[in-house]
């Protein structure tokens, strides 16, 4: 019948188990069993210590792996950094060398069209006040046949190297 009563309020009843665990006993270990459980519990300590040990090492050379493959994605990334920077100073040389390869053609050209003969005459009579030379002025020189020239280089002696004992032996036989 306490099903059917009616309750009120939101909050759902409490409904009261018909059962109630019972609690094992357990039996009191005899002294020769504590210390073997002792001792297996010193091989058990001593399997966890090994066991975390083994795992700090797993760890640490983890953090080691871990850390060697950011230190070469870093160096990696640092020598793609340099390549671009050399990259990009060889583009700027190349520039500067079209622009000036530019402005040499051009002062080519003016110097080519300065070097006309009419643009000279024209040059040395404003300029510099010359005139073209009359007949009067003009001297005539004969030059005989014959080549008179020189060889600019005099002759070259060479010395050989000898020690002093070359030498006197050289002195004493002559």
């Amino acid at each position: 019948m306490a099903g059917s009563m009616y309750q009120y309020g939101t909050n759902p009843r409490k409904v009261q188990p018909e059962y109630s665990p019972k609690k094992r006993k357990t039996k009191k270990k005899s002294p020769k069993q504590t210390k073997k459980t002792k001792a297996q519990l010193k091989a058990e300590e001593m399997q966890r210590m090994e066991q975390l040990k083994k795992e700090k090492k797993i760890h640490y050379q983890n953090i080691a792996i871990i850390i060697s493959m950011f230190l070469l994605l870093l160096t990696i990334s640092y020598r793609n950094s340099l390549i671009t920077e050399k990259f990009n100073q060889i583009q700027n040389k190349k520039q500067e060398l079209s622009a000036i390869e530019k402005t040499n053609g051009q002062t080519e050209i003016s110097i080519e069209s300065s070097l006309n003969l009419k643009s000279l005459e024209k040059a040395a009579k404003n300029k510099l006040g010359m005139q073209k030379l009359d007949k009067d002025q003009k001297v005539y020189v004969t030059i005989p046949k014959k080549d008179y020239t020189e060889s600019a280089t005099p002759e070259v002696k060479t010395e050989e190297n000898t020690n002093w004992f070359t030498e006197l032996f050289s002195k004493l036989f002559k």
